[in-house]
């Protein structure tokens, strides 16, 4: 058995794999520290390291896990569209804490990160932040993750989004159509 396995049997969780830890319905709680801290030295397998991850994407990893994961997902080299640095932006969306809005509002910006801010656009939903909406607004003009920010948008009754929302009411994407004309009735 490996160390950090050993160290979350040691915190009370009998598991033989993080995935085990993750499907077992147990709110583990004691072992988030444990995996927070093993982030950085798994950097180097990112394999494990997307174990780790996906382990984290539970809503009692919020906040421990929010800061550590905004810096592995600016730190990451992931070529992949769609690999670990989305899992990463997908555990972010889950842990979502306000406290760290302004360097989750420059990830969801910079599109240099493309398709991999998918999630972390999604988790703007969550924000209770006044320029959250705004935000949002703006990433209707992003194709990578405009989508996303429509979706976002239903959680917002902001009537400055209703031009945007309605030019995405006849984007190509169906579940992009839905979820602007969910947004707009909303505003209704």
């Amino acid at each position: 058995m490996d160390a950090l396995l050993e160290k979350v049997r040691d915190a009370g969780y009998d598991v033989q794999s993080l995935a085990e830890l993750r499907r077992s319905g147990v709110k583990y709680t004691k072992a988030v520290p444990i995996l927070v801290e093993s982030l950085s030295a798994a950097l180097e397998d990112g394999k494990r390291t997307e174990e780790i991850v996906r382990a984290l994407t539970v809503p009692w990893a919020r906040p421990a896990a929010t800061e550590p994961l905004i810096r592995l997902f600016r730190d990451v080299d992931d070529p992949r569209e769609l690999g670990l640095r989305w899992t990463i932006g997908n555990a972010l969306e889950v842990v979502w804490d306000d406290r760290y809005f302004d360097q989750l509002a420059d990830i969801v910006k910079d599109d240099s990160y493309g398709r991999s801010r998918e999630m972390v656009v999604l988790g703007m939903a969550r924000s209770k932040r006044p320029e959250a909406p705004d935000i949002l607004i703006e990433l209707l003009d992003d194709a990578d993750v405009n989508g996303h920010a429509v979706k976002a948008l239903t959680k917002f009754k902001v009537p400055r989004a209703r031009s945007g929302l309605e030019r995405m009411s006849s984007d190509s994407r169906s579940w992009v159509r839905k979820a602007a004309e969910r947004a707009l009735r909303n505003l209704e």
